[in-house]
């Protein structure tokens, strides 16, 4: 142990135990997988927190020898034992890249493309390319960096063969094979009502396609292809977000589909009903004509959600006209 805290320390990286683990010391060979929650701190006087994976509600999962963009990561969690809580003080060198990985952490939370806005080049190429990542903390990280702090507590390590790997880990034939899989998972947990269950397989099928995408030139006949097996992908989840409410990222990906394919009959569909559930009337009534012009046969399920936008407008404007007669009349 003495020996282990002496090398970190050799290579800037300071240990702090807070609570001991249980169990031998994991034999961290490539393929291990690491379950854990960590929190992200400034090493200032005050140490502001930057990241809190407990407070997003899911543990952060990161397999050994995969080329994890924060190398120091599998550093620090190669010295940990099940159950064990640390905190790791790490030097600027080892956290250079912290706020492009904390941007993808943080869109994948927010149920984002943990990709969006990269392309394929190195990550410093990335920094300097880029004015802003979208968050004014890690915009001030990144002009700014110094040493920081990692709050580990390591709930699971598991060894190569004992786990199902998840998408972002596998290799690119991988993935290919297994995106078909996972959309047939996501389409039987629709089918069962699992909608938030569902969205979960077909974002993970997304960012396997996503991430192959990446490394293809924006419009070759490639990248094209797979754009066409994200598509419907994306409106599948589409479909699961409108039943949880969420319109305004049905708004997004939709308006995404159509920034490319002006025909996509369904993108028009999603999209009207999402502005209709925001009382975006005008825009609403406008993608369902347009679906009306592409797919003439579709007149009765537009009819149907043309009534019920009527219904509800009527509603609010009696709604309206009682709250606002109180106002006046009190």
């Amino acid at each position: 142990m003495a020996d282990q805290a002496a090398q970190l320390q050799a290579d800037g990286i300071a240990k702090r135990l807070v609570q001991e683990g249980r169990g031998p010391m994991p034999n961290y060979c490539d393929g291990t997988k690491a379950t854990f929650h960590y929190r992200t701190m400034l090493s200032d006087g005050e140490h502001r927190l930057l990241d809190d994976s407990r407070a997003r509600g899911k543990p952060m999962e990161l397999i050994i020898g995969k080329k994890f963009k924060l190398p120091v990561w599998e550093t620090i969690l190669s010295t940990m034992r099940d159950g064990e809580q640390a905190e790791f003080l790490c030097d600027t060198k080892h956290v250079v890249l912290y706020p492009l990985v904390a941007k993808s952490l943080r869109n994948i939370a927010a149920g984002k493309d943990p990709l969006e806005g990269q392309r394929h080049c190195c990550g410093i190429a990335q920094m300097h390319e880029h004015h802003s990542l979208g968050y004014p903390d890690l915009d001030d990280l990144q002009q700014n960096p110094q040493p920081l702090i990692f709050a580990i507590d390591m709930l699971k390590v598991e060894a190569p063969g004992s786990y199902r790997q998840d998408p972002w880990a596998m290799t690119d034939e991988e993935k290919i094979q297994a995106v078909p899989l996972i959309h047939e998972e996501g389409n039987e947990l629709y089918r069962q009502g699992k909608v938030t269950e569902a969205a979960a397989k077909y974002y993970d099928a997304i960012a396997c396609l996503k991430n192959l995408q990446m490394k293809e030139q924006p419009g070759s006949p490639d990248w094209i292809q797979l754009d066409l097996k994200i598509t419907p992908l994306l409106l599948n989840y589409c479909q699961c977000k409108l039943l949880c409410h969420e319109y305004y990222e049905v708004l997004d990906h939709c308006s995404s589909i159509l920034n490319k394919y002006e025909d996509n009959v369904k993108a028009y569909f999603k999209r009207g009903k999402a502005h209709a559930a925001v009382w975006n009337t005008a825009e609403a009534q406008a993608d369902f004509a347009k679906v009306l012009a592409l797919d003439p046969s579709l007149g009765p399920v537009v009819a149907k959600e043309l009534r019920s936008l009527e219904t509800r407008l009527r509603q609010k404007d009696s709604e309206d006209k009682i709250r606002f007669k109180g106002i006046f009349f009190q």
